[in-house]
């Protein structure tokens, strides 16, 4: 099977570019047009990245082109000795890459067939790393309002189960995020209070399987909120609706604090569309 046509070119190390990040040099070892660079850098260098180590940034690079239609479902990835000279990598590097996109639901490697790429309905969207490589290379605003779907099936109810389940300290968490909120200064303060404040509510309903959701969006949700405050007229524009939603779960009023939560999604849902 033949590479996409994006597929990168293995870099000679001796003669790669070594830019500086944040001061720091960073040899090249491996370039994928349009991606990241693949180094090996002293602490700090691509510190932003999804995966410091060299295995984690294969399977980045490769799971994000698997997502993004480069290799189809059901079709057949190239050989290994094609992959470590696309990403410049060992075959121990390769097969750890490899692992862990098979423990992800992407891939499934059979005898005397190869790596095949698993149908769209296997893929682990449910895992934090898959749904935060699949939000970098989703249609935007199909993706925007999937994750908003699943915020309005989810959020009413679980801000009804806080107001009614609540414990002095997933309440005080609740307050701080909104005092945070309410003294926000910025967008960056904003958003990071925002972002809070739709966790506490979740851990608020002392319902340990709802919880783990708050670490599965958090990524995602994030640049939501932080699109959403930047389309506001002001970033507090929801201050109000927000504080609907903390005055009626500190008053245990599980029917107010549902309300309260979908018309703030209903506020949400209007800027997306917009």
């Amino acid at each position: 099977m033949r590479l996409p046509p994006n597929a990168g070119q293995h870099a000679n190390a001796a003669t790669a570019p070594k830019p500086e990040v944040g001061g720091l040099r960073c040899r090249i070892i491996a370039v994928v047009p349009g991606s990241v660079p693949i180094s090996i850098a002293p602490r700090g260098c691509w510190e932003k990245a999804i995966q410091h180590d060299l295995h984690g940034r294969v399977a980045h690079l490769l799971a994000t082109a698997i997502l993004r239609g480069d290799y189809a479902p059901d079709s057949i990835l190239p050989r290994e000795a094609e992959l470590m000279d696309t990403f410049g990598v060992s075959r121990t590097v390769l097969r750890e890459a490899l692992r862990t996109l098979t423990s992800k639901g992407l891939i499934e490697s059979r005898p005397r067939v190869g790596t095949r790429v698993r149908p769209k309905h296997a893929w682990n969207l449910l895992d934090v790393d898959v749904l935060d490589w699949y939000s970098r290379v989703a249609e935007p605003m199909a993706f925007a309002l999937k994750l908003q779907e699943m915020r309005e099936m989810i959020e009413p109810y679980a801000a009804g189960l806080a107001a009614a389940s609540h414990t002095d300290g997933t309440f005080n968490a609740l307050a701080a995020a909104h005092a945070s909120m309410v003294g926000a200064r910025n967008v960056d303060e904003w958003v990071r209070a925002d972002l809070q404040f739709h966790l506490s509510v979740l851990t608020a309903c002392s319902n340990e399987l709802l919880i783990p959701l708050g670490t599965l969006i958090e990524r995602t949700l994030e640049a939501q909120l932080r699109l959403n405050a930047k389309r506001a007229d002001v970033f507090n524009a929801s201050l109000a609706e927000h504080t609907a939603v903390f005055e009626a779960i500190r008053d245990r009023d599980a029917t107010a604090a549902r309300d309260a939560m979908a018309g703030l999604l209903g506020v949400t849902r209007g800027r997306i569309e917009a």
